[in-house]
């Protein structure tokens, strides 16, 4: 009767220990900030964004989706993105996230362009908790439409777990 309690009991904090553990893990990571964005020739915009991350695969695949307008003079787009990202943990408290994945630009009263991006995420989590944070995003997108536009990009803003 010993060996049954024990078992139930040593079961038992092994399940409660792995809820706390995938507990931890945020459902999603909500983030918010601003963007630059060089196109040639020689156009510059600037913009909030907003993005959703998710992972539905641990320590291999994390996917963004994320959009925003960007303003230049006389001119407003809509960009969005879906980036496929393959996470490294650098620390404790630093993340890098290598991605790619489609972009869709549409110009307000214009056309909508359609293209591919490339983008390093650097995640910062300056708290144990890893509640809040902030990341550092460069990328370069390549239009496939209207004479293949090329961009680089820089996002930076605040990360918000999702428990």
């Amino acid at each position: 009767m010993k060996r049954v309690f024990a078992a139930i009991a040593s079961t038992g904090i092994f399940f409660a220990t792995a809820a706390e553990a995938e507990e931890k893990e945020p459902i999603a990571i909500f983030e918010i900030g601003s963007a630059l964005n060089w196109t040639t020739p020689n156009t510059t915009s600037a913009g909030p964004t907003i993005a959703v991350e998710f992972t539905p695969i641990e320590n291999w695949l994390e996917i963004e989706i994320g959009t925003g307008p960007l303003f230049a003079s006389g001119a407003t787009d809509w960009s969005t993105d879906i980036l496929f990202k393959k996470p490294f943990t650098l620390s404790n408290t630093a993340e890098l996230m290598v991605g790619a994945g489609p972009a869709f630009d549409t110009t307000f009263g214009g056309t909508t362009k359609i293209g591919a991006e490339f983008a390093l995420d650097f995640m910062f989590w300056p708290w144990p908790d890893r509640k809040y944070g902030w990341f550092l995003e460069p990328s370069y997108t390549y239009s496939f439409i209207n004479g293949h536009e090329q961009s680089l990009g820089i996002g930076v803003g605040l990360l918000i777990a999702i428990r």
